[in-house]
This record gives structure tokens, sequence and C-alpha cells, in this order.
């Protein structure tokens, strides 16, 4: 019986350790268990963040690739519009930064150029490369794109005398195949702001429509410019002012690149020419290469240059390469430079060359107004010499005829070319007796004349004490056939000694018009004298409006 209670006992004691031990041990297996399903929990979490991610990056690395194949095989003539967000930071920059971009996390065994390695502090700041302002209908596929930055003076704004300028000498049709984006490139918020509702509240229609777009830059889009190394000997005032012009210029291309053809810059101080913007697509389509990479309608600055936008992607990345370094028309000269010029040959040889590249169009189309530079303190007074000469040779179809002059000639601005209406006429200083002289081959009628001389940019070279005076081709026969009519029409002139009649007499005349239907009397010649006058002569049309006329002749 001992002995069985013992092994009762030695039974009872197991159990109950079995049982605590198992006991313990479900207590220790259920921390385990909780702890197992909070780490499952984290790493499904974290697994579903992860597709997430690699998702993100897949539509964005196929969005971007999309947009690489459109780039690249984009037609020269239509670009289509891109709208995303992503193709606002990277449309403009080229294939090569494109397709580093294309997969950030892939690693590559070269490092790829681009933009973030001349402008390091655009990495961090994300929306760096969008416009802090935007106004507009983002009207693209047009086929010219103009360009206005515009920045604070301190004086007098030109802005809006060059917005009129522009839009005013545009047609209907024009202004639905343009674009004209002003950047107003400022970065204090205040001043943007107020200048972009005063643009609004000026150009209601034009933004609606979407002929004009308003931009500023983010203050994130410029490194800080207070520590700019001096170059060419220029102030740091003035470093640090070129320097910023660069980025303006980059940013606002960049902009512009994908809506239209051409892209054509301009500033906010000019005035443009009647039809500047139907002659500029002209003489682009019309050239017979499609070699050349600027065609210029100034011969100021930055004024009037226009590109091809595909080839703004090449101009914007030099610029930014260099944007510390020079002027915004040195760097221009420098690309052409390194395309076309031979270090082995002369400067002439490279001026020819880079001639093929940089085309001028004559006469100007746009004019520099501004006095007060963007440049705080400067004062310049620029005039653009060849602006508006084609407005001051009017072609006119004028009679044959043998002219004569006395009056010397500035370089090649003769009397034949003015009478042809090929250009006008320029000479020095006419002195007592000075003439001009048309003789016809035969008689001609007369129904009207102009003379037009002097112009706003040579006020002085106007006609002074000059007479305008015509020779009968029968003086007999006019005699007779005033007094059969009772005509007196005549008797107010003064005959000369020579027998012309002096029909006006310029004391001080910009320009003269006249109409003499004069059935009875031809013009033989025309003398007109310029005595008395210290200033130069410029005479910008010349209209002698006849129709041939069968009557005696004089031999």
């Amino acid at each position: 019986m001992r002995l069985r209670n013992g092994k009762v006992l030695t039974v009872l004691c197991l159990g109950a350790f079995i049982s605590v031990s198992w006991f313990a041990s479900r207590l220790k297996l259920k921390d385990d268990v909780d702890e197992v399903t909070q780490y499952q929990q984290e790493l499904l979490e974290f697994d579903n963040r992860l597709h997430k991610t690699e998702k993100d990056i897949l539509i964005y690395s196929q969005k971007l690739k999309l947009l690489l194949d459109e780039v690249k095989h984009k037609n020269a003539i239509r670009i289509k519009p891109i709208i995303n967000d992503t193709s606002i930071k990277l449309s403009n920059f080229s294939g090569a930064v494109k397709t580093k971009t294309l997969n950030p996390m892939e690693k590559l065994r070269v490092q790829l150029p681009n933009i973030f390695y001349y402008l390091p502090h655009l990495i961090t700041n994300k929306d760096s490369l969008q416009p802090k302002t935007l106004i507009g209908q983002g009207r693209t596929g047009v086929s010219m794109v103009m360009g206005i930055p515009t920045v604070k003076r301190e004086s007098h704004t030109y802005l809006l005398d060059t917005l009129n300028s522009l839009i005013y000498e545009l047609s209907p049709a024009e202004k639905r195949d343009c674009v004209i984006v002003i950047l107003i490139a400022e970065v204090e918020e205040t001043y943007v702001n107020e200048l972009a509702e005063k643009l609004k509240d000026t150009y209601p229609k034009e933004i609606q429509s979407g002929l004009l777009e308003i931009i500023s830059p983010s203050a994130n889009f410029y490194p800080d410019l207070s520590k700019l190394k001096g170059t060419f000997g220029d102030s740091q005032t003035r470093v640090k002012w070129r320097t910023k012009q660069n980025l303006d210029y980059s940013f606002l291309m960049m902009y512009a690149q994908a809506k239209g053809n051409f892209y054509l810059q301009l500033e906010d101080d000019i005035i443009a020419s009647p039809n500047y913007l139907q002659t500029i697509l002209n003489f682009a389509q019309h050239q017979s290469s499609d070699e050349w990479m600027i065609l210029e309608f100034s011969q100021l600055g930055f004024i009037g240059k226009l590109f091809k936008t595909p080839d703004l992607t090449l101009i914007i990345e030099f610029i930014i390469m260099f944007y510390k370094d020079k002027p915004i028309d040195w760097l221009l000269d420098h690309i052409l430079w390194v395309k076309v010029c031979n270090p082995e040959k002369d400067a002439k040889h490279c001026d020819r060359q880079k001639a093929n590249l940089r085309i001028r169009y004559r006469p100007s189309l746009f004019q520099h107004v501004g006095t007060h530079s963007s440049l705080a303190g400067k004062i310049q007074n620029l005039k653009d010499k060849d602006f508006k000469k084609e407005l001051l040779h009017k072609g006119h179809s004028n009679p044959t005829a043998e002219l004569t002059s006395s009056l010397k000639i500035y370089l090649h601005h003769s009397l034949e070319k003015a009478y042809k209406g090929e250009d006008f006429l320029w000479a020095f200083n006419p002195v007592a007796g000075d003439f001009i002289k048309f003789r016809f081959f035969q008689p001609l009628k007369i129904e009207r004349y102009r003379f037009r001389s002097g112009d706003a940019e040579h006020p002085g070279d106007k006609l002074f004490n000059t007479t305008v005076e015509v020779l009968p081709a029968d003086r007999t026969d006019l005699t007779k056939k005033s007094r059969h009519h009772n005509s007196t029409k005549y008797s107010k002139y003064h005959q000369t000694d020579d027998g012309y009649y002096r029909i006006v007499q310029l004391h001080q005349c910009h320009a003269t018009k006249r109409q003499h239907n004069l059935p009875y009397c031809a013009f033989h010649s025309c003398p007109c004298s310029t005595p008395g006058t210290t200033n130069s002569l410029f005479l910008e049309q010349i209209y002698l409006g006849m129709e041939l006329q069968k009557v005696k002749s004089m031999d």
C-alpha cells in the first residue's frame, strides 16, 4: 500500500508539473505568435508600399519613354501638346538627360551630363522648373511662339507699348496661329501679381483666346547669385544682371519650345513694323537650306532672333553651361563658332561659314525704343538704323525717264534706286543751285506727284527752300487751249526764264503731295532745287503719277 500510494503521488506530481509546463509554454507561444503576426503585417505593408512604388516608377518610366519617343520622332513642322507635369520639367532637355531620368533606380556604368550638373540646386526643389505663375490657355501647335522677358525697371516700363505694337500689327488669322509668352522674370510676389493682374485687365480677349500667356519662374529656379566670379572687368552688379538674364532666356525657351514651329526672341521695349509676322514666316520658309540656325530681324542684341524650336535644345543647354561666364549675344556667336569654324583658318573664313547659319533680314522689323535699361542706372539710346527702311523707299511704278542730279550721293543710296523704289535717296548737304531732274522720253500727262523727305530718325534731312517746276511739252498749244477754255489755272504759276512753270515752292516741308489734272500739259522735266540748307537730304519717296498721253512732241 505504501508503495502504491507513493506511485500515485509521483504520478500526480508529474502530471502537475506537465500541466504547469504546458501552460507556460502556451503563454510563451502566444507571445511569439503575436510578435510574428505583427512582423508579418509590417512586412505586408512594406511589400504593398514597395509594389506601389514599383508601379509608380513603372508608370513614370513609361510616360517618359513615350515622351522621349515622341520627341525623337516628332515632325519638325508640328509638335503635339505635352501636358503632364513631367513633360513641363523635362520635355525641353536633351535626349541624354531624359534617358538618364527614365529609370532613376537603374545603376548606370557611365555618368550622363544634365542640367542638374550646372544647376545642382534644382534637385532639392521639385517645383523649381514649374512656373510659379501661369495664366493663359496653353495654346500649342502654332507656327510662331514669341517670347518676351520683362523685369522691374526703376523708372519707366515699356511692356504695354510693346504688346500694343505687336498685337496691333497681327491679322485675325495670324492671331490664331501664334502665341505671345510674357515671362515676368521676378520673384517678388507682390510685383508679379500686380503686373499679371494689370495684363489680365488690359488684354482679357487676347488671354481668353490663347494669344497671350503670362508666366513667372519659381524663386527656387535661380541659384545664389551673390557670389559670382567677376569677368571681363564687369562690376558685380552687371555680372549678376547678365547671369540672371541668361537664366531668364533659358526658362522662357524651355517653356515655349513645345508650343510651335518657330521661336522668336523679343524684348519688352520694342515696336514692330507692319506685317512683321508674315514677313518673318515667308523669309524662314523660303530659305534655300534648312542648315540655318538663327534668322535675325534686328541688328541689336537679342531682339528679333528666330530659331527653329527643335534647335532650342542645343541653345538652352549651351546657355546653361556658360550662363555665369558671358552675355547671351556672345554665347550665341560661340555656338556658331563651335559648329562651323576651323581653328586652322582665318577669321574671314569663319565669318563666311557663320553667315550660312546666321542670316540677316533687311530692313529690320523691330526697333528698340527703351532708354532706361533693365540694368539699374543704365541709360542706353540704342537704335536700329535699318529699322523700317522698307517704308522709307515706298516703291512706285514711275515712268521711264532720264535722271540727272547735282547732289553728292551718300554710299549706294542713289537717285536711280530711289526712283525705282528699290532704296531711298540720301545725299550730302545740298547747296543753292542743286537739282534733281527727270527727263521723260515722250510727253506724259501728269495726274499727281509726291516727294517725301525726312523721317522720324532723320527729322532734319528734309527738303528746304525747294521748288517743283514743270516744263510743258508744247507751250504754244497749252496757251491756245487754255484761252479756248477760258482757263486761268496756270496763270497763277510763275514761269521761269527757261520756260518752266513753278507749281510749288517749299520753304520747310516733310512731304508734298499735289494733284494736278493737266489735260493740256505734259511733264518733260522736273528740276527740284534745294538751296540754302545745311542738312543732308533724305528723300524716302518719289512718286510721279502720270498716264501716257499722245501729244505733240517738242521736236
